[in-house]
């Protein structure tokens, strides 16, 4: 297969696949891949393949045309190809919730620069890394990363990005519990949908309703959360898109846990717990045992409840997710208090703290904690963050949490 008639199949694929045909598309495309001798097309194609199965939830078959990918660029010896096929590697990684090799194929990327094709993908690597550091509950990274991936959209103006980078601040600020701006985020992302996303895949919009979903849940606002829902989970079902309807499902039982609806909650984890299991999200099994837990909780069922943390302690640990380990040492508490079991609440309320310290969960200014309760935060340029009270109280001129850092052992 020659050079056009390879961008030709590539094209045919593009249009099965945008006209929700995808499993023709993947078709049309693994020919090209069997016949092609054209390498950038071949490497192009492998670009297809690796969306449409992010897209679908593949994630094992993701990575597997990624490495195939790095291996094609280097055979184009371009390093914009080989900058773009490490950053398919990073997002491969990111999706199997394996966050360390993720950041470790961002700075590769990083450090690869070559022309200003390589320099417009710096954005997308920034917003991958910053993922993979809230993965890992390292927030002051994260921040730091999705700040400079938003200064990458503006630059470039690139809208697309710029919801990408939306959504994740979303889920940060809902992470550490300033709920008002993990509503904002998500807000700004769906008016950037309005705005520009005529063209676009639906996915941005589903996206976008999905992370204002969590963000009303988290205010109480459960009719709105469900609204928003209910629009993210038709587009993700029309789509086949298997990770969103995973969290979708993650999000509805949430909320009819929030409304003590436990028994129509249990079937909705299962069936999100089911869909992250085949797909391989180990965060979103996480959190969805999480919720499992507090409904047996709801139910008195105490040991049930425990049973459950077991099993999301081990995913934490294994992913390296120090939230996750907080909140279960959180529930832990509250459960051994209840019956009683004086030594192992003793053990977990010491877990607690010492996950609230390697965290820097706590206000540089006040010492109080931040994620314990719905507060309105604010980042100064370092990317550490205190209670926006706080700042407005005693003013700053610089961070305090930068200036403890700088003080060496034995300074006077």
């Amino acid at each position: 297969m020659g050079q056009d008639q390879t961008k030709q199949q590539i094209e045919k694929g593009l249009h099965l696949y945008q006209s929700n045909q995808t499993e023709k598309a993947l078709q049309v495309w693994m020919r090209v891949l069997e016949k092609s001798a054209d390498p950038a097309g071949r490497f192009r194609v492998l670009g297809c393949l690796i969306t449409a199965h992010a897209e679908m939830g593949r994630y094992k078959d993701m990575l597997k045309f990624a490495v195939v990918q790095i291996d094609t660029a280097r055979e184009l010896e371009d390093p914009d190809y080989l900058t773009e096929s490490y950053l398919n590697l990073a997002r491969s990684n990111e999706k199997l919730c394996e966050f360390q090799k993720t950041i470790s194929y961002c700075k590769t990327c990083l450090n690869m620069q070559g022309t200003a094709i390589s320099l417009q993908l710096n954005g997308q690597v920034s917003l991958s890394m910053g993922n993979a550091f809230l993965g890992l509950s390292i927030f002051q990274k994260a921040l730091e990363c999705f700040e400079k991936a938003l200064r990458y959209a503006h630059n470039n103006d690139d809208k697309m990005l710029e919801c990408r980078v939306c959504c994740s601040l979303g889920n940060f600020y809902a992470q550490i519990k300033d709920y008002e701006k993990a509503l904002f985020f998500p807000c700004k992302a769906a008016e950037l949908v309005n705005d520009y996303g005529k063209g676009w895949s639906l996915k941005y919009r589903a996206m976008s309703q999905y992370h204002m979903a969590v963000a009303y849940r988290k205010l109480g606002r459960l009719a709105d959360a469900m609204d928003c829902c209910e629009e993210s989970m038709k587009i993700a079902l029309q789509h086949g898109d298997r990770p969103l309807q995973a969290l979708c499902l993650l999000c509805f039982a949430d909320i009819h846990r929030s409304r003590k609806d436990v028994q129509t909650a249990f079937p909705r984890y299962d069936s999100s717990m089911s869909i992250m299991t085949e797909i391989g999200n180990r965060l979103g099994l996480v959190q969805a045992l999480l919720g499992v837990t507090k409904c047996w909780m709801i139910q008195k069922e105490l040991d049930k409840a425990l049973e459950s943390i077991e099993k999301a302690q081990e995913l934490a640990e294994g992913l390296g997710n120090k939230l996750g380990l907080l909140k279960l040492h959180c529930l832990c508490e509250r459960i051994y208090r209840s019956k009683g079991q004086q030594q192992e609440l003793r053990d977990h309320v010491v877990k607690f703290h010492e996950c609230v310290e390697e965290m820097e969960l706590y206000c540089g200014m006040c010492g109080e904690s931040i994620g314990e309760k719905n507060n309105q935060l604010q980042a100064l340029p370092c990317s550490h963050f205190f209670h926006l009270k706080c700042l407005q109280t005693n003013g700053t001129r610089g961070c305090p949490n930068c200036r403890r850092l700088s003080v060496k052992p034995g300074y006077v």
